[in-house]
């Protein structure tokens, strides 16, 4: 049986890569093949992610990259508590 991501796992997921990416960030192709997403799929997260303040896009030379901030950080953190508690639970986020 395939399991399948919801929009808040896969928000987690981009969040993480984009944590563990460092300082530097991440770039788009780099993040697709990490988050496995489609380009449209990840246009539409990375939209909301900028948007909410949970990520900061920076382009030089036309590529984009990007860093997680400090909100990210934050909101990774609680998913992750939260994810622990409700699997304590036997409940599946």
């Amino acid at each position: 049986m395939t399991s399948y991501r919801n929009s808040i796992q896969i928000v987690s997921d981009l969040l993480t890569v984009t944590k563990n990416s460092g300082e530097e960030g991440i770039k788009t192709t780099r993040l697709l093949a990490k988050a496995n997403l489609s380009h449209s799929r990840l246009s539409k997260f990375l939209e909301n992610l900028t948007g909410s303040g949970l990520i900061n896009r920076i382009e030089y030379d036309g590529k984009n990259t990007f860093v997680i901030t400090p909100k990210g950080r934050q909101y990774l953190e609680s998913y992750v508590r939260f994810s622990n508690v409700a699997g304590a639970f036997g409940l599946e986020l």
